[in-house]
């Protein structure tokens, strides 16, 4: 699977990220608006380290 973080500024001003897959597809995304490009960087690592072993929950 191909994907790439993108970090932007949303119309309120505020910075989000969203994993965008190669065909285009939006996969994830920040949920909330951060102060700071580096507090979205946060986020996006954390996204990065805490899934891997992420399990899948039926509801």
């Amino acid at each position: 699977m191909g994907a790439t973080f993108e970090l932007y500024k949303d119309a309120g001003g505020s910075w989000r990220w969203r994993l965008r897959h190669d065909n285009g597809n939006i996969i994830a995304d920040s949920g909330e608006g951060y102060s700071t490009p580096q507090k979205a960087k946060q986020g996006i690592e954390s996204v990065k380290s805490n899934a891997p072993e992420a399990t899948i929950e039926e509801t």
